[in-house]
């Protein structure tokens, strides 16, 4: 086979994954889960200052790798090739050079790698195993980068600063603590520093790089949430997004002299603000609103204050970035539309779509839209959940899925689901309900589940599932539950406390055992942690609402899917639940991949998981 032909067939090959579909679905022929795991995305977008370049990354190869392609079209140039792809990158001011962190089988712990945008040339920065490296930061004339490590001892984010040209690098910050390094002032002398307390506390110090001092910005009582913090022009102050003093999260301006906080937009306080961005030369920003779930971009021009014209698009927003002359480069998604890469020029009102990625021969008009509902809980309060029901459902009782989110305080969105679609067109109803706890909807309800309250929150996933018995969508024959991180805790804690509710559940690097897991994730995370779930020192109360400890009440047939190297939460969390499931004679099986980490990143080992995944709904929930 010659060579030529081999570049043809991988060029073909590409051209599928992220810009055309190759066949398309004939009308006799339902596409297997295979299939639709291999629909395409591409994110994590930035565009040039000039405008003229794009970059974003994509799976194709199976991992995550960067990818640069002309605004106007044309072949993407694949910048990275690592065996296990990139967890993220920073491109420098004027995009000559980037940043890309680097990390092998799912650990999380990055390496800093210095790439050359054109050519993808790459040198290794940094190589000290079991640390982890992030958030570079570059300084405005691109001569260096500021970076957060925790190599020193394993627990501590310490910050330094890196000589590009020399790779000479200096100590900014030994403190203890979990730190991330935040925005470079345009003069070159003052950093941001994020210093986190928990998920929901904060603060913002500014890191003077003249004397190395550093000075608390936001000093406050309570759990406080500073983020997206940016350097105006003049360096006097700073936009951000907090909830000092709200409820939602909002947008604001921190005077640098006075620290005084100035709530900046009275409109859209309706919503928590999730993202921020700014245009280089100060004068626009760029923020999403989260609606219900929905992500809405909004734009404003500070210098005449007004709002800017806004894409007709109806979804999930995320990542704006600006190009000198204003236009807005950003990922889209939808529950019937992929994650792909999109300009915006609200000057003419122009919408472009940058990436094409494929939907692998799928009919695309089969997608379903969920339905936003609301059940009341067993305190009364109001759950939010999105139903996604079978697009020729005629009522009756079919079999159902609860899906469980992670965090604690992440949120269920309705962006594309590949695995959601395939089931709902094999006849199968979903629920994923935004359980107390859950972000999006304030902060007293993101605080209702924390500590002692934990078991609140599982007590929300009983009333979905008897909310959907008593609403006549399913039985509890045909009622599993599923879910990741905190959702496969989620899934286990739902099964023992509730067995005669569901038929079956899969955990997906969940945690069995609070105790075991504070003690073994690693040890930059457990103060984070701790801050949620509860002091290791009360180990009575973490041992009372861990799973394991009433793992004899399972009784429903649960799938366990983990990585080896998972930093978060431990493989021993599924291999210590599964062995005693075991012994007590109950159904479970084990999906454990030695080259994943927290969660299935591999587009190889996700065809194996989904695969199983429907297999074992198939047996134990479809009748």
């Amino acid at each position: 086979m010659s060579k030529n032909f081999v570049l043809i067939i991988l060029g073909l090959l590409f051209y599928s994954f992220i810009f055309e579909p190759l066949y398309a679905e004939d009308s006799l022929y339902i596409p297997d889960i295979e299939t639709y795991m291999q629909i395409g995305s591409a994110g994590s977008p930035y565009i040039s200052p000039d405008g003229r370049t794009v970059y974003f990354t994509t799976w194709l190869t199976g991992v995550t790798q960067l990818y640069r392609v002309d605004r106007e079209g044309g072949w993407p140039f694949q910048l990275t090739f690592f065996k296990d792809g990139i967890d993220f990158y920073s491109l420098s001011p004027n995009c000559d050079l980037a940043i890309v962190g680097v990390s092998i089988g799912g650990s999380e712990q990055s390496q800093l790698y210095l790439l050359e945008s054109r050519t993808g040339s790459t040198t290794q920065l940094t190589n000290v195993e079991g640390a982890k490296f992030g958030s570079p930061e570059w300084s405005p004339d691109g001569s260096a980068i500021a970076f957060r490590s925790n190599e020193v001892n394993g627990r501590d984010f310490y910050v330094y600063v890196m000589d590009i040209e020399s790779k000479e690098r200096e100590l900014l910050i030994d403190k203890e603590g979990y730190h991330y390094v935040g925005d470079w002032s345009t003069c070159g002398r003052y950093i941001i520093i994020y210093h986190f307390i928990s998920n929901t506390n904060n603060n913002l110090y500014l890191l003077d790089m003249s004397d190395k001092k550093l000075t608390l910005l936001t000093p406050h009582k309570g759990d406080v949430v500073y983020n997206y913090a940016y350097f105006t022009p003049d360096g006097k102050s700073i936009y951000m997004l907090t909830n000092k003093k709200h409820e939602r999260m909002r947008l604001a301006n921190l005077d640098i002299a006075t620290k005084k906080i100035d709530f900046v937009i009275e409109k859209d306080c309706d919503w928590d603000i999730e993202e921020l961005n700014h245009s280089r030369n100060g004068r626009f920003l760029a923020w999403i609103a989260n609606e219900e779930g929905y992500g809405h971009m909004k734009l404003y021009d500070l210098k005449v204050r007004e709002y800017l014209s806004v894409p007709p698009l109806n979804g999930i927003v995320n990542e704006p970035t600006f190009s000198d002359n204003g236009i807005v480069c950003f990922s889209f998604s939808s529950p019937s539309k992929t994650t792909d890469v999109w300009l915006w020029d609200w000057h003419d009102k122009k919408l472009n779509k940058v990436t094409h990625s494929t939907y692998a021969g799928v009919d695309t008009t089969t997608f379903v839209e969920p339905k936003l509902i609301r059940y009341k809980t067993f305190d009364g309060l109001d759950i939010p959940a999105f139903l996604y029901l079978p697009s020729d459902y005629k009522g009756g009782e079919i079999p159902f899925i609860i899906n469980a989110h992670g965090g604690p305080e992440g949120q269920f969105r309705p962006g594309f689901i590949r695995h959601f679609q395939y089931l709902i067109r094999h006849g199968y109803g979903l629920m994923a309900p935004n359980i107390r706890g859950s972000r999006g909807y304030g902060k007293h309800y993101m605080e209702l589940d924390n500590y002692k309250k934990r078991l609140d929150s599982v007590r929300d996933i009983e009333y979905a599932a008897r909310w959907l018995i008593n609403s006549g969508y399913t039985d509890s024959t045909m009622l599993a539950i599923k879910g990741g991180s905190y959702g496969g805790y989620m899934t286990l804690a739902a099964l023992t406390s509730f067995p005669t509710l569901f038929a079956a559940g899969i955990d997906e690097v969940g945690i069995a055992n609070f105790v075991t897991f504070l003690e073994n994730t690693k040890p930059y995370r457990r103060a984070i942690r701790e801050a949620e779930y509860g002091p290791l020192t009360d180990k009575k109360f973490l041992t009372e609402i861990s799973p394991l400890t009433h793992a004899e009440n399972i009784k429903a047939p649960l799938l366990i899917i983990h990585g080896a190297n998972d930093p978060r939460v431990p493989v021993s969390e599924a291999r210590q639940i599964a062995e005693v499931i075991k012994n007590k004679g109950g159904i479970v099986d084990t999906l454990i991949f030695p080259d994943e980490g927290h969660g299935i990143g591999k587009l190889s080992n996700r065809l194996i998981v989904y695969r199983r995944m429907v297999d074992f709904f198939d047996k134990y929930v479809k009748k």
